[in-house]
């Protein structure tokens, strides 16, 4: 028995690998991971700036150059090695290095630890609660009990009294 193209074709879409690309894209993974792209390329934007505009003319003002890919350069053989341009990417990426540390993994660990705590509070919060509730319902337990046994002590008491009475009666 043949199955229909359109049928296998629909299964498939509702099953398979477009559920399954929909499912990974819904998935916070990957929008966490769209949101780190936009801020990443916000921030290399400011720190290149920073790094264009303050910390180069600040090492002109020290070297006498802005641009530092010409300094500590010397060529053999029509072979240039630059260690300014090196110093110059080293420098660059350190800045980002910190203005993304600074910027977002501080805050955003900050965030994670205020809400682990939050959660844990809730959490000993609802277990006191529970725990208070236990307590409670062990004490009205053991009230039950004691009344219990206080109402099975006057039976007895009761039932003593009227043997007692009984035997007065049966010597008469």
């Amino acid at each position: 028995m043949a199955v229909a193209p359109q049928d296998s074709v629909e299964q498939y879409r509702e099953e398979g690998v477009i559920a399954g690309f929909k499912k990974f894209i819904a998935r916070g993974n990957m929008i966490d991971m769209a949101v780190g792209l936009v801020m990443g390329t916000a921030v290399t934007t400011v720190v290149t700036a920073i790094v264009k505009n303050i910390i180069n003319p600040l090492i002109a003002m020290i070297f006498g150059k802005a641009d530092m890919s010409g300094l500590l350069a010397f060529t053999y053989n029509n072979s240039t090695i630059s260690f300014g341009a090196v110093l110059d990417a080293l420098i660059n990426f350190f800045a980002v290095a910190a203005a993304v540390y600074f910027c977002i993994i501080v805050p955003i660990n900050k965030v994670r630890d205020l809400s682990a705590r939050l959660v844990k509070k809730d959490t000993n919060d609802a277990q006191d609660a529970q725990d208070a509730a236990d307590a409670a319902e062990q004490a009205q337990e053991a009230q039950e009990q004691e009344k219990a046994q206080a109402d099975r002590e006057r039976e007895l008491a009761l039932l003593e009294k009227i043997s007692s009475q009984l035997e007065a009666l049966n010597n008469k």
